[in-house]
């Protein structure tokens, strides 16, 4: 005899199928959720980042702009876009990879020399949420201690690479004074586009108060070709000067989100 839907026994047996179900799903609708907080550059689940004065104080008219260049230092673009960047009289923040700071000190010593700043972004450039607390530590001195071998003192600023971080990450930052600081706007120049690409990627996203992300340099190797980040930094300098807008360093960036 078959048994209806209805029956005590039928329902007794489905329901536990169904709740485990649910939870299932839920667990993987949860690692998913968590795996994406950890690389999203404007995700806060696990700490405290900067990420820009839209996102922190959503103000109605910000007209502040913070390029931001990771990677560097990189011969010789990274040179090539100080020439950009002194030709607008405009400040930048770098946040440079230790191993290619030992190699150039040099361009490390121009950077600053600019009146650019200069942050952490650790000594070779790994995805940090698989790496021990140890190994995290050790990144973040040693390219601390780069950076102080090559121009002394420096910002306490640091971005982990590709934006990967887990809380343990953040609490290791801190506990060596450093502050985090991610992004909003990407040019998604890391595979060297043309400089149209790029402009448009930063105009489809920009609103003010943006904190873009942009390389000189990338993290493989010395001497990959930014030409065209440097380029397409000109024309996006040019753009939003005659919009109005303002280009600080994420420094003065911080110093007007106090004052808001």
């Amino acid at each position: 005899m078959t048994q209806s839907p209805n029956h005590p026994m039928i329902q007794s047996a489905t329901i536990p199928l169904m709740l485990g179900t649910v939870i299932a799903g839920a667990a993987a609708a949860g690692v998913i959720a968590a795996g994406y907080q950890s690389m999203a550059p404007t995700g806060q689940w696990y700490g405290r980042t900067f990420t820009g004065l839209r996102r922190d104080n959503n103000p109605t008219k910000i007209r502040q702009l913070a390029l931001t260049y990771d990677d560097g230092p990189n011969h010789p673009h990274t040179m090539k876009l100080l020439d950009v960047l002194a030709r607008h009289a405009v400040p930048a923040t770098f946040f440079l990879i230790g191993k290619y700071v030992q190699q150039r000190p040099d361009i490390v010593r121009e950077i600053v020399e600019a009146g650019h700043t200069i942050g952490n972004h650790t000594f070779t450039h790994p995805l940090l949420i698989f790496k021990s607390e140890a190994e995290i530590r050790r990144e973040l001195a040693d390219c601390r201690s780069a950076l102080q071998e090559a121009v002394g003192e420096h910002s306490n600023l640091f971005r982990p690479p590709f934006g990967g971080r887990r809380p343990a990450v953040l609490r290791i930052a801190r506990e060596l004074g450093m502050e985090p600081v991610m992004w909003n706007v990407s040019g998604h120049d890391w595979n060297a586009p043309p400089a149209d690409v790029i402009e448009r990627k930063v105009a489809r996203q920009m609103q003010g108060g943006d904190v873009i992300l942009l390389h000189d340099g990338g993290h493989k190797q010395m001497g990959v070709d930014r030409s065209q980040t440097a380029l397409a930094s000109d024309r996006l300098i040019s753009r939003y000067r005659s919009q109005g807008y303002d280009f600080v360093s994420i420094p003065g960036m911080l110093q007007k989100k106090i004052a808001l």
